[in-house]
């Protein structure tokens, strides 16, 4: 006897009061007498299905059978079987009539035959969306038939649910038993709860209840069957009601007809294993062996793998949309979060969530992009990065600046000049959405370092890059860096592309430049730049002065007329301001040859602009461009603007030091904006000097040197006034020289032209070897004690 758990219920909506479950409506069809609802965990809200079965008391065969279904489905467990969550059992319903009814809480499913409906496919991609529900069940089947020698005994449509990936489960366990076809003396009925099973679901021998050529017959034998009529009535689109329509062989595919007439075969024995049904032609299609890969990717090898991921976008759109959405999506959102799929994954990842709605977008794919930001393949960075536009606009600003710019701000100072490239280029979707303290404190910072970088377009991209962020800049930060960042780097850089790219910068960012800044630090540094080499750069070097000096003839106008309300004010008050500043220069992955070959990107006559020049990786449209005439205030609400930078960029130092780099040799406000450093005197000198021409002519005639006493005077030449170089010479030395030499200059001396640097003689009289410590003139030291002496004749000698 079962003990049942007695409550009440107030309406079949509010549901069962100990039921952690909440029922919600029920489905139209389910398999037998059972009732199918959906329904919600109470804890967290996710969605279950719920079935219910009532009788009429506690002995009702139903009940029983249903208590077996429930034994059986919580003990066998299979990725094609119907996952248990909970069951239970109580007496519902009112006062005067209480039936003892059974709960089972299961995984989210959907009957087949509504699943069928819903999706309304057709032709070969029905044909393969069926052929992976029929493997998935065969699998199922095989498992239960010839691992667990276990009956299912009516699998059928109604038998057969759906996920929420669209997977294919088997369920209804109530007639479920054990095969028990070695038993020498088998008594009784194999399948206790038989009678359940439709008639035009069995096959002869179950029909006829010939147990003993059902122990004869293999395992599978009765399921095997059961296969068939699952088949017929998923190609027929109608219930079966009686076993002749099985012989009706017009809706079942060709490839799948003879597997289909094995199923069924008369003879028991002669059936068609399940496990066997995979080498069908039929199962042999592009979705089932996609599915099948992304299953066992984890087996495969790197090239497999590589090979795989970069045809699948292409594959995706050849396969039942739905399918990918829900069944392939998941799995490579998995593969890709644990590192079992390659880097060309991405891009089918990116892809397939391009066909969700914006909010499907932020559940299934945005929590694993946000991830794989932290990853240390430098493969799947470059992938991030270079479709950034495609997710980027999804990200909040919370998402943004804690979890994805602290690890893409890494690539500023990796030593693949590609990805640092990316990453600069990757700002311009992220800096709307980053906070003044990610700006001013850290991103600055790397673009300082990035102005002096040994790639020509890597400096050249930085400043495009910050004329169009100019605008998420606060005041104060605008100030110390724009100006000093184009003019004193941009318009001073080797590469011609660069110098256009801040002259234009310029231009687009007038709007933000008192009059004072630009009459005193800007036009002085873009004047020089009409007669640069490049014919792009004079171009704008003009196009920019046209421009500031009719912002500074309107301010001298409001002067004369009496108006001093402007003078402090923004330089460009009534003059259009460039909507957009410049797309990418040339990626610096096309450059040949060391950062020291800096050439122009062509020629002055074949030369295009530098606004329509294009990366190779990943070119910025107009549209992604961002307006550079931007009210700081329309960022207030999310990236409040302090009254003073409260951090340091690579321009200075600031109050609170958050990051401490060495930097501050590098930034941009600790050059003087107006004039260069003057080197010393000394080297000055030196360098004028090099700079002299050299001469051609004979050589003139040296002063001549007048030798009074121990001093010597030397005529002073006259400066040519119209000699260029005379303010370039070397100063006259402060103190006089002792001359060359002491012995008075006579004619001999003038023709030998090393006289006049021989060394001078010596100041102190050497004294003769024999009176010094020479060796020739020491005396030999005087030795103590009994000494020997060598006697030797002169004719030894």
């Amino acid at each position: 006897m079962f003990k049942f758990i007695k409550t009440v219920v107030a309406g079949s909506g509010a549901g069962i009061k100990d039921l952690p479950y909440n029922i919600g409506e029920p489905y139209s069809s389910a398999w037998g007498s059972w009732i199918h609802y959906r329904g919600t965990s109470k804890e967290d809200g996710t969605s279950v299905s719920i079935f219910a079965l009532s009788g009429t008391n506690a002995q009702d065969g139903h009940l029983a059978a249903g208590r077996n279904g429930v034994k059986r489905l919580r003990t066998v467990r299979h990725p094609n079987i119907l996952s248990f969550l909970y069951s239970t059992e109580v007496e519902a319903g009112d006062a005067s009539h209480i039936k003892p009814t059974i709960y089972i809480v299961t995984e989210p499913v959907m009957p087949l035959a509504e699943k069928i409906k819903e999706l309304g496919l057709e032709g070969t991609q029905r044909d393969e969306y069926y052929a992976w529900g029929l493997h998935q069940i065969a699998k199922a089947v095989s498992f239960l038939n010839n691992d667990c020698k276990l009956v299912h005994g009516n699998v059928c449509l109604a038998s057969v649910v759906v996920t929420q990936t669209l997977d294919w489960k088997l369920h209804a366990f109530d007639v479920l038993s054990e095969f028990d076809g070695n038993n020498e003396a088998p008594t009784g009925a194999m399948l206790q709860f038989e009678w359940l099973i439709g008639v035009q679901y069995k096959p002869m021998e179950l029909l006829k209840s010939d147990w003993t050529a059902i122990r004869k017959s293999p395992p599978w034998a009765i399921d095997s069957w059961g296969v068939g009529c699952l088949i017929y009535e998923l190609f027929s689109g109608t219930k079966l009601t009686k076993t002749e329509e099985l012989r009706n062989t017009s809706p079942i595919p060709k490839s799948l007809l003879s597997d289909y007439q094995r199923l069924l075969s008369s003879t028991p024995s002669r059936r068609l294993n399940t496990s066997k049904l995979d080498n069908s032609e039929y199962f042999q299609n592009k979705l089932v062996e996609t599915i099948q890969f992304m299953e066992v990717l984890n087996l495969k090898d790197s090239v497999e793998k590589d090979s795989f991921f970069r045809k699948l976008p292409n594959l995706a759109e050849q396969l039942p949309r739905e399918i990918v959405l829900k069944k392939l999506l998941p799995l490579l959102a998995s593969a890709l979060e644990f590192g079992s799929a390659a880097a060309p994954a991405l891009t089918a990842l990116l892809k397939m969530g391009s066909w969700l709605s914006t909010e499907e977008f932020n559940v299934k794919v945005l929590p694993t992009i946000v991830k794989l930001f932290a990853s240390n393949d430098r493969a799947i960075r470059v992938g991030l990065l270079q479709h950034i536009d495609q997710f980027g606009p999804s990200l909040s600003a919370q998402i943004i600046d804690e979890q994805v710019f602290p690890h893409v701000a890494t690539g500023f100072s990796d030593t693949s000049a590609l990805l640092r490239e990316l990453t600069l280029k990757s700002i311009l979707v992220l800096a709307p959405k980053l906070s003044q303290r990610s700006i001013s404190g850290s991103l600055l910072k790397y673009l300082s370092k990035l102005q002096v970088d040994e790639e020509p377009a890597i400096r050249t991209n930085t400043t495009i890059l910050l004329g169009n962020i100019a605008g998420y800049l606060n005041e104060g930060t605008r100030k110390r860096v724009l100006i000093n960042a184009f003019t004193v780097r941009a318009l001073r850089d080797s590469f011609p592309p660069a110098r256009a790219a801040g002259v234009m910068a310029l231009n687009a960012t007038s709007a933000y430049y008192d009059v004072t800044e630009i009459a005193t630090r800007i036009l002085p540094n873009v004047v020089v730049l009409t007669i640069d080499p490049d014919s792009d750069v004079r171009s704008n070097a003009f196009q920019a002065l046209d421009q500031f000096l009719q912002i500074v003839k309107q301010h001298h106008e409001k002067i004369n007329m009496g108006d001093t309300s402007s003078t402090a004010s923004n330089g460009l008050t009534t003059l259009p301001v460039n909507a957009s500043l410049l797309g990418w220069a040339i990626s610096s992955l096309t450059l040949k040859g060391k950062a020291s070959e800096q050439v122009p990107i062509g020629s002055s006559s074949t030369q295009t602009p530098l606004v329509s020049t294009t990366s190779n990786t990943s070119a910025a449209s107009d549209s992604d461009c961002l307006p550079t005439q931007v009210d700081p205030t329309t960022e207030a609400a999310d990236h409040p603007v302090p009254s003073s930078p409260t951090s340091t960029d690579g321009w200075g130092e600031l109050e609170n030091g958050i990051h401490e780099h060495d930097s501050d040799k590098d930034g941009w406000d600790d050059i003087d904006p107006v004039e260069e450093h003057k080197p010393p005197p000394a080297l000055a000198n030196i360098q004028a000097a090099q700079k002299r021409p050299v001469v051609t002519q004979p050589v003139q005639p040296k002063p001549q040197v007048t030798t009074l006493g121990s001093k010597s005077t030397a005529i002073k030449p006259t400066r040519d006034e119209d000699d260029l170089w005379g303010s370039m010479a070397a100063p006259q030395p402060k103190t006089v020289a002792k001359p060359l030499t002491t012995k008075k200059i006579t004619s001999n001396d003038n023709d030998d032209p090393w006289a006049a640097i021989a060394a001078p003689p010596p100041s102190t009289k050497a004294k003769p070897l024999s009176a010094t410590r020479g060796r020739g003139a020491r005396g030999a030291p005087m030795k103590l004690g009994a000494q020997r002496i060598n006697r030797t004749s002169a004719s030894d000698m």
